[in-house]
């Protein structure tokens, strides 16, 4: 077993991550036990609308009513986060923790109007095999933090990186400010 359940946990790209899709990323950990961990990359809008995929899906998306990148597995399908009331539960969401649950994107979005529009639809998550999270996070390639409920959802996703480093204590607060490209620095 894992020395310690990262599940609900946010995963920060270090800036070991230089390139690539996790390249200044924020993951969402949905699962996380001995067999492996999955997640969603909170921080890659993409340019489709989900009103182009999931027409019926529009009028219940947050804000910014674009899809986002959850990550490079599983990129044909669709998951559906949203935010329950407080002391809530719904049928059309399977609770993960907190507030926050999976939405069945196969039910009526009508019935999902009572969550207030605080859905977002995801394409793709994050995968690793047993082990590898824990190695990925022994090399230094993510920060574990702690998420805020605002974080799934944010209306400021382009600049959730930074936003999450910026609230953590101490020294790890100044990664926030790390250069795009030290070598400009």
């Amino acid at each position: 077993m894992s020395e310690r359940d990262l599940t609900g946990t946010l995963l920060v790209a270090t800036p070991e991550i230089g390139e690539g899709v996790f390249r200044r990323s924020v993951v969402l950990l949905l699962h996380h036990s001995d067999e492996g961990a999955q997640g969603l990359i909170l921080n890659r809008p993409l340019e489709t609308e989900v009103a182009s995929i999931l027409p019926n899906w529009a009028t219940v998306t947050v804000r910014d009513r674009h899809v986002y990148y959850g990550g490079p597995v599983g990129t044909d399908s669709a998951l559906g986060v949203g935010l329950l009331p407080v002391e809530g539960s719904h049928p059309a969401v399977s609770l993960l923790f907190d507030e926050l649950g999976l939405v069945n994107l196969d039910a009526d979005p009508g019935d999902i109007d009572t969550l207030g529009g605080a859905v977002r639809v995801f394409v793709g998550y994050a995968g690793w095999s047993p082990g590898q999270l824990e190695g990925e996070i022994e090399s230094g390639s993510w920060y574990v933090v702690d998420r805020t409920p605002a974080d799934a959802l944010t209306g400021a996703a382009d600049g959730l990186w930074h936003d999450v480093l910026i609230r953590q204590p101490g020294a790890l607060a100044l990664v926030a400010n790390f250069p795009d490209d030290p070598s400009m620095n």
